[in-house]
């Protein structure tokens, strides 16, 4: 699908695959300061600008979830919703329905070596990324901790298993898989979690943000960083230390069985990126694994992800 200069900055679903961006359509501020408020025992916060289906967001996952191990113990991340589909009410770039965006995820896929399934844009697409994303304010008032784990579940409903998580049936589906309460999450994505998610909106805008991902690295003393777009994990892991130099990354262990504990499900990407197995052999192991009854394997048709059998 051909990106021009147009489409890239006007349509928000088509992301810059050069750059790891999704733009946003609307205007954004200015740059301002901005203040950590960290928790007693963190000394960096990562704010991290997102949307549930932006697909740069979901290229890295792989990055994420390594400085969660290597940093966790130093850094807070805190999501913030960025709005990245408010509705289809748009026509320009050549982009005025979802089918027009399908080509778009299957090659976005490949790029960032991470499943997408670009047919939900032809069988059952969104109307709109605010409903998923009220859901998720609506699971922070709950559980900080289960309200990542949450974005990640509907990010695999939507990316794999094409499911429209506009739709409240697959929302409430994520929540439950992730242990949150259905019928509380319900009540407060129909009402507080509305002004939650336009707060989100409107420090987006203070903090010029103009395209998801966007992070901004941050600690008290009033240093800050920012990485826009998908990046290698050293340009995350870079940006943490110029801010605070002192900070020690962790080990983990790098054993399968380890890393699925922590993580129960990992695409052949994100499992060569924790285990430092390299990318041409991590499908192999975990192909071999899936054999041995460990693992179940859910195949799209660019690529897979495999889930621990517990």
């Amino acid at each position: 699908m051909k990106n021009d200069t147009t489409t890239k900055s006007s349509n928000p679903l088509l992301c810059d695959i050069e750059t790891g961006m999704c733009e946003t359509t609307a205007d954004a501020g200015q740059d301002t300061k901005v203040d950590a408020n960290l928790s007693d025992n963190k000394k960096v916060k990562l704010v991290y600008f997102t949307d549930p289906i932006c697909s740069s967001c979901w290229g890295i996952e792989p990055q994420l979830r390594k400085l969660k191990l290597e940093y966790g113990d130093h850094i807070e991340i805190e999501y913030r919703m960025g709005g990245l589909l408010p509705d289809w009410s748009y026509n320009s770039g050549g982009i005025g329905k979802p089918s027009d965006v399908a080509g778009h995820w299957d090659e976005v896929s490949i790029h960032y070596d991470m499943p997408i399934d670009g047919d939900l844009w032809l069988e059952d697409p969104l109307e709109s990324s605010y409903p998923p994303s009220i859901a998720f304010k609506a699971a922070e008032m709950q559980s900080e901790e289960k309200a990542h784990l949450f974005m990640r579940e509907m990010r695999e409903l939507v990316f794999l298993k094409k499911k429209n998580i506009a739709k409240w049936e697959h929302m409430a589906t994520a929540a439950e898989t992730v242990g949150l309460d259905v019928e509380q999450l319900k009540t407060d994505y129909e009402g507080k979690a509305k002004s939650l998610f336009e707060d989100d909106l409107k420090t987006a805008r203070e903090y010029g943000v103009r395209g998801f991902p966007t992070i901004y690295v941050l600690d008290d003393e009033g240093n800050k960083d920012i990485v826009y777009g998908t990046k290698p994990y050293a340009f995350y892991e870079m940006a943490i230390l110029k801010v605070n130099s002192n900070i020690q990354k962790s080990e983990y262990s790098k054993k399968w069985d380890n890393l699925f504990e922590i993580y129960p499900t990992l695409t052949a990407k994100e499992y060569s990126v924790l285990s430092g197995t390299p990318r041409a052999e991590s499908e192999t192991v975990l192909d071999e694994l899936t054999e041995k009854g460990k693992l179940d394997k859910l195949t799209t048709k660019n690529g897979s992800m495999w889930k621990l059998i517990k």
